[in-house]
């Protein structure tokens, strides 16, 4: 199947080489404040990148900021700090730069049936995107929609133009959705938790979708995910993230392999895949944003350290705070905790 001929070029121009990540995210931290309340820091210091072709799974429980940092990725949440760069070029929030910036990141949302109108065609959810950016191509609208569907693995691609959301499987409809971000020819997808309403026996037709999108088209993929299964079987490197920070990251079969933080061997453990890990089951939910911990921010929930530990490094995970984890290169396995023994002083660029 060939492309429709090429559209125009969006206005954000690259700003850097070919060595450049597609993404980059240097120090982000995104907060809410409401009026007469503390301050919550959702995203509290995050080095991250997502490099051309590649795709990185973002995990963590619910609350951990791994949404609302796939939103500043998006440009749906304006950072209270640090950079947001594609391709290089900053995210400051302008209008013009943020209409070309969605034509080059797009949303896969996580529930295909609330994402939906019910009342509109696939074909107009399709073309909704194509509209709204005034795109059109040598065959017309139709070409374009018939040539995302496709792509989405909805064939032949006219039979579901008249077809509504309540006729289609909950596959379809997901379908239906990448379909709608594809039309745009995107370079970064956000897939956030792609599969999680989804019957087991699709979920991994639509994860092999995905893994088939960034070999044919180059797309590259950042996925928000709170199963580390899912991580497994589509990512090349993997983040944990938890009350706002990146607390692990690396290869995803280097992490998964052998995790280095309590809170990753805690979520690896209750995967049903998984025997290497003891199960270990996480006391509490995690802390208020509004109010977090001193020291390590894991620590009052930290197995290993109720265990109990040795006076002085049971002291500092509960006092001294740990550094923001560099945005790690492919081969490097980073993990930010006490027990490990720390990088010299000044270079965080090192492996934990």
């Amino acid at each position: 199947m060939t492309r429709p001929e090429a559209r125009p070029e969006p206005a954000i121009e690259p700003g850097a080489g070919p060595g450049t990540p597609l993404l980059a995210l240097h120090d982000l931290q995104v907060r809410f404040t409401g009026r007469g309340l503390p301050t919550a820091r959702a995203v509290d210091g995050v080095d991250l990148t997502v490099g051309r072709g590649e795709i990185v799974a973002l995990a963590g429980e619910s609350g951990c900021g791994k949404t609302t940092l796939a939103r500043a990725v998006l440009g749906l949440e304006k950072p209270a700090g640090g950079e947001v760069l594609l391709d290089g070029v900053p995210l400051r929030h302008s209008r013009g730069q943020l209409r070309s910036w969605r034509r080059r990141v797009q949303l896969i949302p996580q529930d295909p049936t609330g994402s939906l109108n019910p009342r509109r065609t696939v074909y107009d959810a399709v073309a909704e995107g194509l509209r709204v950016h005034g795109i059109t191509g040598p065959g017309g609208e139709d070409a374009l929609v018939a040539d995302a569907l496709s792509r989405a693995g909805l064939r032949p691609p006219q039979r579901f133009f008249l077809r509504y959301p309540h006729e289609l499987s909950g596959g379809q409809r997901q379908r239906v959705l990448i379909a709608g971000a594809l039309a745009l020819s995107p370079e970064l997808l956000v897939a956030d938790e792609p599969v999680s309403s989804l019957d087991a026996s699709v979920r991994g037709t639509i994860l092999a979708l995905l893994l088939q999108l960034r070999d044919e088209l180059g797309l590259s993929v950042l996925v928000v995910t709170h199963d580390l299964g899912l991580a497994w079987n589509i990512a090349d490197r993997l983040a944990v993230m938890y009350l706002g920070r990146i607390v692990e990251i690396g290869p995803t079969e280097q992490v998964l392999a052998d995790p280095q933080h309590p809170y990753t061997r805690a979520l690896l453990s209750v995967v049903p895949e998984t025997r290497h890990v003891e199960q270990t089951i996480l006391r509490g939910e995690p802390p208020d944003p509004t109010r977090i911990p001193a020291g390590c921010r894991f620590h009052p929930r930290c197995p290993v350290l109720a265990a109990g530990l040795e006076p002085a490094v049971a002291d500092r995970c509960r006092t001294q705070p740990l550094p923001v984890l560099p945005a790690a290169a492919t081969a490097t396995h980073h993990a930010a905790c006490h027990l490990l023994a720390p990088p010299p002083p000044g270079d965080h660029a090192k492996a934990w």
